[in-house]
C-alpha cells in the first residue's frame, strides 16, 4: 500500500513534510509560507545543554512546533504522539498508514540508510513523512531527497528511538482532518509573524532570541581564553554546523522568513512588508558572512582572539539588525 502522495524536496525538513502532508489534504502553500505561519523563526544560545560535549546553539523551534502552530493557525486538525514501547509505537504506525493518512516522524539522521554518509551526524530532530508499506518495508518522503525512498522496518524503528539530545521516543504526527474549500490565509499569517515576534523578542530572556544572539557574542569572544583555542575551535566548528548543515541554519531560515514576508506583502496587500523582507535577506547574508569568516579560521587557524573578537563583533551587528527589523514588523495587523 502506497498513497497517492505528492513529493517534493525543500530547504527544510519540518516545513517540507508540513508543506507536503497539507497539500495531500489540499491546502497548498510554498515552503517559505508554511515556515512563516508555522513561526518557525528562532534562536536560542543554552550552555547548560550539551551536543557533543559543546554548548548547543539552535536556530530552529524545537521539532513538531512548526507542523502543530501552521496546523492550528489553519484550522487543521491534528494528532501527535511519543511511545515509550518501540514496537508499539510500529504498530500504531501501520494502523494510521492503513488509514489512508500520511505520518510525520521525528528521526536521528545517524543511521537513515538512504542518507549520504557526509550528512549522517548524532542529531535527532530530522523529519520526514511515512507514506506506505509493502511487506517489512516503508515507503519515506523526506523532504531532502529527490525522490520517495525506503527504509526497513528495523532500521525505521532505530532511528525512531535514536539515543541522545532530543530523543525523538517514537514521535509521529499526523492530520485527521482539514478545512474544505479556499483558506484565507490573511489571518495566519498574521498570526505567525506575531508569534515569531514573541519568540525572538518578547521572552526577555538572555539566552533566547536577539538577546541569545547578544549572549552568545559574550561567551563567544572568551572561548580561546576560557577552553583554549583547540576546545574554541570545536565549539565554532559546531555552531556553523548548526548555521549552515543541520536542517537549514540560522541563514537559511532567516531567507526563508524573508521570503515569507516578500509573499506575505501580496497576500495582505501591504506593501510596506517588501523593504523589510529585502532587509531580513541582508541580515542572512550576515549569517553567512559570519559562517564564512569562522569557517576560514577553522581550515587556516589564524590569530585565533582577534578572529573571535571580529565573530563577536559580527553577531552584536547581526542582533542589532534583526531587532531593526522585529521592531518594524510590530505594527503587522490586518
Amino acid at each position: 500500500m502506497k498513497l497517492d502522495f505528492v513529493h517534493s524536496q525543500a530547504s527544510h525538513c519540518e516545513t517540507g513534510a508540513t508543506k507536503n502532508m497539507l497539500r495531500y489534504f489540499g491546502i497548498d502553500m510554498s515552503e517559505p509560507m508554511t515556515y512563516g505561519i508555522g513561526a518557525g523563526l528562532y534562536f536560542a544560545h543554552l550552555p547548560m545543554l550539551k551536543m557533543n560535549h559543546i554548548p548547543v546553539t539552535t536556530f530552529r523551534t524545537l521539532p513538531g512546533l512548526v507542523f502543530s502552530r501552521a496546523c492550528k493557525n489553519l484550522g487543521v486538525e491534528y494528532e501527535k504522539k511519543t511511545f515509550k514501547d518501540p514496537k508499539k509505537a510500529m504498530s500504531e504506525l501501520d494502523r494510521i498508514l492503513e488509514q489512508g493518512l500520511p505520518v510525520g516522524l521525528q528521526v536521528g539522521v545517524y543511521h537513515l540508510p538512504f542518507f549520504p554518509p557526509e550528512f549522517r551526524m548524532h542529531y535527532n530532530m530530522h523529519n520526514m513523512s511515512v507514506i506506505g508499506k509493502e511487506d517489512d518495508t516503508y515507503f519515506i518522503s523526506d523532504p531532502m531527497m529527490e525522490q520517495i525512498v525506503t527504509i526497513t522496518y528495523e532500521d525505521l524503528m532505530r532511528v525512531r528511538y535514536a539515543k541522545g539530545p532530543f530523543a525523538p521516543e517514537g514521535k509521529m504526527y499526523y492530520i485527521t482532518k482539514a478545512p474544505q474549500g479556499t483558506i484565507d490565509f490573511r489571518k495566519p499569517i498574521v498570526t505567525g509573524i506575531k508569534k515569531s515576534l514573541f519568540e525572538m523578542t518578547g521572552q526577555y530572556f538572555w539566552m533566547i532570541g536577539v538577546f541569545g544572539i547578544r549572549f552568545l557574542a559574550r561567551r563567544l569572544r572568551t572561548w580561546p581564553d576560557k577552553v583554549g583555542e583547540k576546545r574554541a575551535t570545536q565549539y565554532l566548528v559546531q555552531l556553523i554546523q548548526m548555521l549552515e548543515e543541520i536542517g537549514t541554519g540560522g541563514a537559511g531560515y532567516r531567507y526563508i522568513f524573508g521570503a515569507f514576508l516578500r509573499e506575505s506583502s501580496e497576500v495582505l496587500q501591504q506593501d510596506w512588508l517588501l523593504p523589510v523582507s529585502v532587509e531580513m535577506g541582508e541580515v542572512a547574508s550576515r549569517w553567512r558572512e559570519f559562517s564564512h569568516t569562522g569557517a576560514h579560521f577553522i581550515k587556516h587557524h589564524t590569530d585565533a582572539p582577534k578572529t573571535f573578537n571580529l565573530l563577536a563583533d559580527m553577531l552584536l551587528d547581526i542582533a542589532d539588525r534583526e531587532a531593526s527589523v522585529y521592531k518594524k514588523l510590530k505594527k503587522i495587523s490586518l
